[in-house]
């Protein structure tokens, strides 16, 4: 899995100690209102789009950059769904993070869904009945929290 040149920085200094990382992820539709999912390369299991903000960006840029680099296709932003931490995850070379999350709804406006770099294995699109069984947990609550009836962003109230 690529790592952003400013976490590689970072793990020079830390090595594989835990970070807290910025990410995004996305539920993308389209005008049918299927599910556009990327099986990833590091544990095989179909997942939304998701990634890591470099300093200074936007969240909302920062899911359409994910989307286009990872699948191909070009998306507008809908509305945030929901935010929530993940982790800590254990990655094959040892590092470890766990991540802020914020998910947005989107909806893709033009390209081809296609594996467009190195994270994916496969990139297709599945309705919402028909979601593949090996989706991972955090992508399930994601895609319900981003369809359901409440257009308010979800967290955890405690």
């Amino acid at each position: 899995m690529p790592v952003p040149e400013f976490v590689a920085a970072l793990r020079e200094h830390v090595g594989h100690t835990p970070l807290f990382l910025s990410g995004v992820s996305a539920v993308v539709i389209d005008d049918d209102g299927r599910l556009l999912l990327t099986q990833r390369a590091d544990n095989g299991r179909w997942a939304v789009v998701s990634g890591i903000l470099e300093p200074g960006e936007k969240p909302g840029a920062a899911v359409l950059r994910e989307i286009r680099e990872e699948t191909g296709v070009d998306a507008e932003l809908v509305r945030v769904t929901s935010v929530d931490t993940a982790g800590p995850v254990t990655y094959p070379n040892g590092d470890i993070a766990s991540y802020l999350d914020v998910c947005v709804l989107v909806r893709a406006v033009s390209g081809e869904a296609r594996v467009a770099d190195e994270e994916n294995l496969d990139v297709r699109w599945f309705s919402p009945d028909g979601l593949p069984a090996d989706l991972t947990e955090s992508s399930r609550m994601r895609i319900e929290k981003a369809l359901g009836d409440d257009p308010r962003a979800w967290f955890v109230r405690e």
